[in-house]
């Protein structure tokens, strides 16, 4: 599938027009350096030496603000070991030299001229980051890093949409379009890939520079190329204000409630508690709570939501490379007592595979669904003084009975296939159905 999706665009190999002729690139190099001897070559050396020193410069100040930053948090968080011996830095005096060379050999040979110093300087902060093989480790420029953090407050302008990564493909992903918004008036569609953002490659992007993209100026529109069932479709959205609701609640048959929690934001615990209120006020005897297509969000915000559910003990336990354990406690004193069903998919992720988890442990509630995504490692935003900031995985989490599902998921108690076909051509639901099913068993 994935070659299918390189070749839409024409993916071109082969070798570079008259390189052979030029033979090996070290031997051009080197008769290209021996025709420049005398002031040309002082002169390509001494802008060298300049090159190299002015990034050594760079780096040092940038490592200086990085250590600075560090340690700031690390008061907050522990979560940084300051016992790094100087042995380990990886910018060495050698790496800082090959870089000036590498940055004058762009300069004197790359055949366009459209390159600023901030993208030079920004290629290299993320190729860092990209060199541990994390894809939710990244550096965010300040723009960047201001987008992702717009996504909290509740509102912004765009088409609607969560969306999350598909690692098989390494390309983003619809997990599911908010209801009422252009997303779903343009008929996206849970697992769509969004292989394209006005004409722009996603592969291989981070998630937040793929909101960037996508989001934008009211009224505007934004051209996707969305890959579904073999099939590439260009669909056009418009850009609108965008209020994200994390929680939903109503009133099913027979007393059943039904709560579905889309993301776990700072504002989730809050309405997550209105909602089982109001549920209670209407006579709730059982409920159905939704975490499909949830992608994760505030580890503080879940904690919240399952000291609303559990009883007394872990809710989550976080452990980093140096085996501090940080441990996420409940008291128990309000503890569910009625049937609870939960429902997951392959896009319930991160924290909802943290609540989901730990509902089954304890065995307060039924899964039904599908296996979950599998992310079971923790992030933490550290920021720079420039404004710019980093994204960096810090330790791994555990459910209450010690499982790390990293890689592997939740396996639901009940499984259930999600029939896209009946649910995209008359609204019926198979899995949200059999949650009711097994709901009205629990109930009896």
């Amino acid at each position: 599938m994935l070659k299918h999706i390189e070749g839409k665009r024409g993916v071109f190999g082969g070798s570079l027009p008259g390189y052979a002729e030029r033979g090996s690139m070290e031997e051009y190099e080197r008769q290209n350096y021996q025709s420049s001897r005398g002031r040309g070559q002082f002169i390509a050396g001494l802008i060298m030496g300049m090159a190299a020193a002015l990034l050594v410069v760079c780096v040092a100040y940038l490592g200086f603000k990085v250590q600075q930053r560090v340690e700031d948090s690390a008061g907050e968080s522990q979560q940084v070991n300051a016992g790094g011996s100087s042995e380990e830095v990886v910018l060495s005096d050698a790496v800082t030299e090959k870089i000036g060379i590498l940055e004058y050999m762009i300069e004197q040979y790359y055949y366009k001229d459209d390159l600023s110093q901030e993208e030079l300087e920004n290629g290299i902060y993320r190729g860092l980051l990209d060199a541990v093989g994390d894809p939710y480790t990244t550096y965010y420029t300040k723009e960047e890093f201001d987008a992702f953090m717009e996504q909290t407050t509740g509102a912004y302008y765009g088409i609607g949409a969560y969306v999350a990564q598909d690692l098989e493909l390494n390309y983003p992903k619809v997990s599911s379009p908010i209801p009422g918004t252009p997303a779903e008036e343009a008929g996206l569609r849970k697992d769509d890939i969004i292989y394209e953002v006005d004409g722009v490659s996603t592969y291989d992007m981070d998630l937040n520079n793929v909101v960037a993209l996508i989001k934008g100026e009211e009224g505007t529109t934004v051209d996707l190329t969305i890959y579904r069932d073999g099939e590439y479709l260009d669909v056009t959205v418009e850009r609108r204000k965008v209020e994200v609701p994390t929680v939903s609640y109503e009133m099913l048959e027979d007393g059943m409630a039904y709560i579905q929690i889309t993301e776990f934001d700072d504002v989730t615990p809050g309405q997550f508690a209105e909602a089982l209120q109001s549920a209670r006020d209407s006579g709730m005897k059982g409920l159905i709570m939704d975490l499909r297509g949830n992608p994760g969000g505030s580890v503080t915000a879940v904690v919240d939501i399952a000291r609303l559910l559990l009883p007394e003990g872990l809710v989550v336990y976080t452990e980093d490379k140096y085996g501090k354990r940080e441990e996420y406690t409940c008291d128990g004193s309000n503890e569910f007592e009625l049937p609870l069903v939960v429902l997951v998919d392959g896009n319930s992720a991160s924290a909802s595979e943290l609540l989901s988890g730990a509902i089954q442990d304890y065995h307060k509630g039924t899964l039904v669904g599908t296996t979950t995504f599998g992310k079971g490692i923790v992030q933490q935003i550290l920021t720079l003084q420039d404004g710019s900031a980093i994204k960096i995985t810090i330790s791994s989490y555990y459910t209450p009975a010690g499982r790390n599902i990293h890689g592997t998921g939740i396996e639901p108690d009940v499984v259930c296939e999600f029939d896209g076909e009946a649910y995209y051509s008359n609204g019926y639901d198979n899995q949200l159905e059999k949650a009711k099913e097994v709901l009205q068993g629990l109930m009896q």
